[in-house]
């Protein structure tokens, strides 16, 4: 008898008394858990815990990430994200009193086709619809003029917007993650999280490596790893990892410094300054689903000759491949974020599968988290549009502006 007893759940107001409790647990420890923390503290709710399975943060996709950020998307709820978070970046040495090194140096979409045009044409038409200012479109003659060392013969026109831009993502997350532990939040790092336990009211406990957390909302911020996290609650996350690789050159003086981040629509070549050279971007089209991480040497070449191709003074472009490095993309059926409260495990919250969007909408998806766990309601997006079940509903919104 007294062994069936011991079996017994034991009520969550005792076990409070014995273990750690916190009003929201964030599970992961990159940017966007950094900015849901700064978001629910600027707010009031300062028992916050971030839980970081590694000894540093920001060694997921945060640390890889290319760090651009722009409103040159093609659906409105994604333009509606940027158009927080931008300004959010622009003014986050004043807000939070760290650097992010936002530099708006701009993004200039190059068209080759009729076709590509008329997307961009469609785009723009919604961006200034819904109230960005610094976008338009160019002709083929005024790329040309503005960056002549770019092979010009075959662009149609493009869009530029100059409030678009970068920003040193492993910063902004520093910055955000210090300003939140220093107005209350709580920060654990080497504390895997083992499992997540319920009851009849939803979320009750998290048991990490380090110790029992008693709380009622948890917030899936795993980023590439999500799926894995979900699956502690029994729900299947339509998230998948996707090797993005990045190739830094050395430094370099034959092409302007204050360029934007140039993309060639022909192919999805992109590039933008970084330090005294550029950094080289290309989502290869073989490149299958999985944790891999690894820098595959073979992907030099193949980003080399289409730099070569758009810039012909790239064919001079020296690469050290030792400096080249992978991160991992956490991609969605549609490329749009999954963001807010499952149904079907109350208290558990998602924010996840940014589809290399992440760094970029890191500051809304703070404001939505923390508006949706202190509220119930935002007012910056319309909720829905961006839930779990949109995917079994046949609600999906497909971002086609995806680099």
């Amino acid at each position: 008898m007294l062994a069936r007893r011991e079996r017994e759940p034991v009520p969550l107001r005792f076990l409070r008394l014995r273990m750690q409790t916190a009003d929201v647990v964030l599970i992961g420890g990159g940017i966007v858990a950094a900015s849901i923390a700064y978001h629910l503290t600027a707010n009031g709710c300062r028992n916050v815990l971030v839980i970081e399975r590694e000894s540093a943060l920001g060694k997921g996709s945060t640390g890889k990430s290319m760090g651009g950020v722009r409103a040159q998307f093609s659906t409105p709820v994604n333009v509606r994200m940027s158009l927080y978070s931008i300004p959010f970046y622009a003014n986050f040495d004043e807000l939070l009193g760290y650097p992010c090194d936002y530099r708006p140096q701009g993004y200039l979409f190059c068209a080759t086709t009729a076709r590509q045009m008329a997307y961009l044409r469609t785009n723009c038409e919604l961006q200034v619809k819904m109230g960005l200012k610094s976008v338009r479109l160019l002709e083929g003659s005024e790329i040309a003029g503005m960056f002549p060392q770019l092979r010009a013969d075959d662009i149609l026109g493009g869009s530029f917007c100059a409030t678009d831009g970068f920003v040193d993502p492993y910063s902004a997350m520093t910055g955000l993650m210090t300003w939140a532990v220093d107005h209350g939040a709580t920060l654990w790092k080497n504390a895997t999280v083992t499992s997540l336990t319920q009851d009849s009211d939803g979320i009750a406990m998290v048991e990490t490596i380090r110790g029992t957390v008693a709380t009622r909302k948890v917030v899936n911020c795993a980023g590439a790893w999500a799926a894995d996290v979900a699956q502690l609650v029994g729900v299947d996350l339509p998230v998948v990892p996707l090797r993005r690789m990045l190739v830094p050159s050395e430094p370099f003086d034959e092409f302007p410094h204050n360029a934007p981040m140039i993309v060639d629509l022909s192919n999805g070549f992109h590039f933008r300054p970084e330090a005294r050279g550029f950094l080289l971007a290309w989502n290869d089209p073989e490149e299958t689903p999985g944790f891999k991480t690894d820098f595959d040497p073979a992907f030099v070449e193949k980003i080399l000759v289409r730099a070569a191709d758009r810039v012909p003074c790239f064919a001079n472009l020296a690469v050290n491949p030792k400096r080249a490095w992978a991160g991992l993309y956490e991609m969605t059926p549609d490329h749009h974020p999954i963001l807010g409260e499952v149904p079907s495990v109350p208290g558990f919250f998602l924010a996840n599968g940014f589809s290399g969007h992440g760094v970029m909408h890191a500051p809304a998806t703070g404001k939505i988290l923390s508006d949706l766990i202190l509220h119930g309601k935002t007012d910056l997006i319309d909720a829905s549009l961006l839930s779990l079940e949109r995917f079994s509903e046949g609600r999906l919104i497909h971002e086609t502006a995806v680099l």
